[in-house]
């Protein structure tokens, strides 16, 4: 499994990682499977939230899936905007921690923009650093403006991380976020890289492309799409897999390469657009 050194922290993380997102609906015994099917593939950047399922993921199917083998894990949870102040903050991560089963997180997010002051956030998550209980901390959904925002609080060097939605027919961040994210070191983490379900169909003329590229390689158009997502070293991808078989194809997808001329088929095939007014957020 490919690994890159995940932002300014130093740490190497694979670039294809596990995200859990609304896995509380799965089956629960084969989610758990799933991930520990990953933990096994190398896919050991795992991510979670307070928000997901209430808080069921992290105790019933992540703290199961990581037991017995949180070294391995690149642990990375959330917390919500609505808890974030700093007092707010430092209860949702021991919340967090308990449910996990662990006594630290490898990195902590804040998970969109909220109405609490940001101030109070990153002073919380500089606590948590400080107390060992958090090893580095981020945001998500964060556009440029918000970002300015933390940096001018926090000082460069401080954000690890911006989880944010990224998929084919999504990739708005590429215009702002992806170039501000590299000047100042950030890792961008891309969230629904197969678009939550509304992965392109197989008769579209993006579909065909990717089916093609596919075909060429031995692989299915699902890995094209990853890998053209991680291209940029400052992308990583968290896509959900509740299944061995969808665990192994994203596993897989680190080591295609793509030529120069797919990567343009492919860029034709899913224009960017123009820059939003506003990040887009599922």
């Amino acid at each position: 499994m490919e690994k890159r050194v995940f932002g300014n922290t130093g740490v190497a993380v694979p670039v294809i990682g596990q995200g859990t997102w609304q896995m509380e609906e799965d089956d629960a015994e084969g989610a758990i499977r799933a991930l520990r099917a990953g933990l096994d593939l190398g896919l050991t950047h795992l991510d979670t939230a307070e928000l997901y399922g209430h808080g069921r993921v992290e105790e019933t199917l992540v703290a199961k899936a990581i037991a017995g083998r949180r070294d391995e894990v690149y642990l990375v949870s959330k917390v919500m905007p609505s808890n974030a102040t700093r007092r707010g903050t430092v209860a949702a991560c021991e919340r967090s921690l308990k449910r996990l089963g662990t006594d630290r997180l490898d990195c902590y997010l804040l998970h969109w923009p909220g109405s609490h002051p940001l101030e109070g956030t990153v002073e919380a998550f500089e606590e948590l650093v400080a107390a060992g209980k958090i090893r580095s901390w981020g945001v998500s959904n964060f556009g440029v403006e918000d970002l300015e925002e933390v940096l001018a609080l926090a000082g460069k060097g401080r954000i690890a991380c911006n989880q944010v939605l990224y998929h084919l027919e999504e990739r708005a961040i590429e215009h702002a976020v992806v170039p501000w994210c590299e000047a100042q070191g950030v890792a961008v983490v891309a969230y629904s890289p197969f678009g939550n379900g509304q992965f392109p169909s197989p008769t579209s003329a993006g579909g065909k492309v990717l089916a093609s590229i596919a075909k060429a390689h031995g692989v299915t158009p699902f890995q094209v799409a990853l890998q053209f997502l991680v291209r940029r070293p400052s992308v990583f991808a968290i896509p959900k897999a509740s299944d061995a078989a969808h665990v192994r194809d994203n596993a897989s997808a680190a080591s295609l390469k793509l030529t120069q001329e797919e990567l343009q088929r492919i860029d034709a095939a899913f224009p960017k657009g123009d820059e939003p007014d506003e990040l887009p957020v599922i």
